[in-house]
């Protein structure tokens, strides 16, 4: 009976056993790769952002620094390093100086177990085109994840203000609400791909399963992001939470916190703490690539009419390609969405992905075990309606919160205190607009010049009978 394991195929890209085996000038090469292609992602992301942006706000954006504004990144770096370095008095000066360097290590680190290509040669050597990877590769991901809150948080407490420290706070909550959903959707994907290296899980998603229902065998496509869709979109929302991104970017919200847990900070410090948010975000779209989208390798049209396209150093395009485009949509949130109050945006992460999340794994699973379990026709036809059933009473009981019915006028009168002038209700008081005031003033001096009017005539005739 077919299964959800996939078979090796000639497309195979590396695997562990592949890993470990490097001279030690090619791992520095490798290393020095990875950081490299970090850094530029992030100063063409912050460019990226700005253009597209400016472009959903109808505008230009930066365009005169170098062809189409390319160089406009540099020169604000440039910038930051020649203005005042300023330290606050009150400050922790260590933790102080060591937060914004926490945050951007960590932040590359990650970079480390993130494949970028199959085996390709370097100097006539072949190895990985990663710099490393283990069987809890992805552990390590959400590792890294949870220590680059520390450069926010000890960045906000050191700076001795109480913005900042809010901002830290708020950091620290987002960790915990958003990292147990975001854990949540790291098993769906071990459940379906049987293991937690990354470099495993792109080769995991490059042939298409069969699953077998009754007589019949449905071929599914390879890329979990359409096996495990709604994994895909649990995974995304904690991500974008996880890198304090709009609209989810409370601990510097500008409209409460001056700029949160940045707000003491200036020049080259403040740059590593918004460069590091860039390259969190670049981290993040590489980690949806890796276990949704099928990694390093093309898309299905460029596999059908190019066999080598998944050879050499082409992947390392289709894996770009893929990261800018998840950038874009980084992107396109912060240009259309409102950033959430904060108490929406905890009652999202506790009272609605955590339970969507681990439902979901109760599916998977209960999906798992029929296709893969020695089970009758019977049981496993028995096991679906009951998964059925139980889906259906989820729904159907799901708690939903009624908004309190509005009190009629007559209501709001009778609870005003005696004596109270009678004020009409909130949605009776929006004041007209200019038009409208200029109409109604209009009309009562037509109404004043015809009382006018007709008193005149009043009074004149009037006079013609006394005479």
């Amino acid at each position: 009976m077919s299964s959800l394991a996939h078979a090796p195929t000639l497309a195979q890209g590396p695997t562990l056993a592949d890993f470990g085996q490097d001279v030690w000038w090619i791992v520095a090469i490798k290393v020095l790769g990875a950081f490299v292609f970090g850094l530029v992602m992030t100063l063409l992301g912050v460019w990226f952002e700005r253009r597209v942006v400016a472009r959903m706000q109808s505008r230009p954006g930066p365009n005169q620094a170098g062809p189409f504004g390319l160089l406009q990144t540099l020169a604000d770096g440039l910038k930051m390093a020649f203005k005042e370095d300023i330290t606050p008095r009150g400050a922790d000066k260590l933790l102080y100086l060591v937060a914004p360097a926490i945050s951007m290590v960590m932040a590359l680190t990650a970079l480390a177990v993130i494949p970028f290509g199959p085996m390709v040669s370097i100097f006539g050597e072949q190895t990985p085109l990663q710099v490393t990877d283990v069987s809890v590769a992805v552990l390590v991901l959400l590792a890294v994840s949870a220590v680059s809150v520390y450069g926010v948080v000890l960045g906000g407490w050191a700076s001795g203000s109480p913005y900042p420290l809010l901002g830290g706070i708020r950091a620290s909550a987002q960790l915990i609400s958003y990292e147990v959903s975001l854990g949540l959707s790291f098993v769906t994907v071990f459940i379906l791909a049987g293991t937690m290296s990354t470099s495993e899980i792109v080769n995991a998603q490059a042939n298409n399963p069969e699953l077998p229902v009754g007589d019949w065998n449905i071929t599914l496509p390879g890329w979990y992001a359409i096996l495990l869709l709604p994994t895909l979109v649990i995974f995304f929302i904690s991500m974008v939470g996880e890198t304090n991104r709009a609209p989810f970017d409370l601990p510097e919200a500008e409209s409460e916190l001056v700029a949160g847990f940045m707000t003491e900070y200036s020049t080259l410090r403040f740059g590593l703490f918004m460069l590091a948010e860039y390259v969190h975000m670049v981290v993040a779209s590489s980690v949806i690539v890796t276990l949704f989208f099928g990694g390093w390798r093309a898309p299905w049209p460029i596999t059908e009419f190019w066999e080598g396209a998944n050879e050499g150093w082409w992947p390392l395009l289709w894996f770009t390609a893929k990261v800018v485009i998840m950038l874009f949509v980084f992107v396109w949130l912060r240009g259309t969405l409102p950033r959430m109050r904060y108490d929406q945006f905890m009652k999202l992460g506790w009272k609605l992905l955590i339970p969507a999340a681990l439902g979901w794994v109760v599916v998977l699973g209960a999906v798992r075990v029929i296709q893969t379990g020695d089970l009758t026709s019977g049981q496993r036809w028995g096991l679906i309606i009951g998964l059925i059933v139980l889906l259906g009473a989820a729904v159907l009981f799901w708690p939903q919160r009624k908004p309190p019915a509005r009190p009629t006028p007559e209501e709001q009168v009778a609870a005003k205190p005696p004596g109270s002038f009678p004020v009409p209700p909130m949605d009776l008081q929006v004041p007209p607009s200019p038009r409208a005031r200029r109409e109604v003033a209009g009309k009562r001096e037509a109404a004043v010049d015809t009382i006018d009017a007709e008193a005149d005539e009043v009074r004149t005739e009037g006079d013609e009978g006394r005479g």
